[in-house]
């Protein structure tokens, strides 16, 4: 068997290293962390939704999808804003359009109605998607709200 000279294997070993490193970089070396804040409020069978989606940094995020789910469904006929849909009849899915680093907020008002008239329920905030950006912080973009059909508003 013939032996590879120690140059040039710490040659091989070395391009091996930076082209793994690379290769993992480009798939997830953006790094953005995305929090996701807002209310929600429960009244005579409708569902009001307000969130405000930021990014804390350090990269910008060109595009991401924030994913509400709810435990009772919702009446289906209802219009979404534009960068949103209906994943299901208790699941909407929206896209939060750029987010600059510790720049510009994304908005959303969502103005639904329950299937039947449920006494509370349950929403689910989550990021679904962040263009492959890593985040080191997920806490703060996935929430989990009960609210009480009394009209008030339940932050989060």
């Amino acid at each position: 068997m013939r032996r590879m000279p120690k140059v040039v294997l710490g040659v091989v070993l070395a391009v091996s290293v930076v082209m793994g490193a690379g290769a993992s970089a480009g798939a997830a070396g953006v790094e953005a962390d995305l929090a996701h804040h807002g209310h929600v409020s429960l009244w005579d069978g409708r569902v009001g939704v307000w969130l405000v989606s930021e990014n804390h940094g350090p990269s910008d995020l060109p595009q991401a999808t924030v994913r509400l789910a709810f435990s009772e469904p919702m009446a289906g006929g209802h219009e979404l804003p534009t960068a949103c849909l209906w994943s299901s009849d208790r699941v909407v899915s929206c896209r939060t359009g750029e987010l600059r680093a510790a720049g510009n907020v994304g908005e959303l008002a969502l103005d639904l109605r329950t299937a039947g008239l449920p006494d509370e329920l349950t929403v689910e905030i989550t990021t679904a998607w962040r263009d492959g950006a890593a985040d080191r912080n997920p806490g703060n973009d996935r929430h989990r709200v009960l609210v009480l059909a009394t009209g008030d508003p339940y932050v989060f």
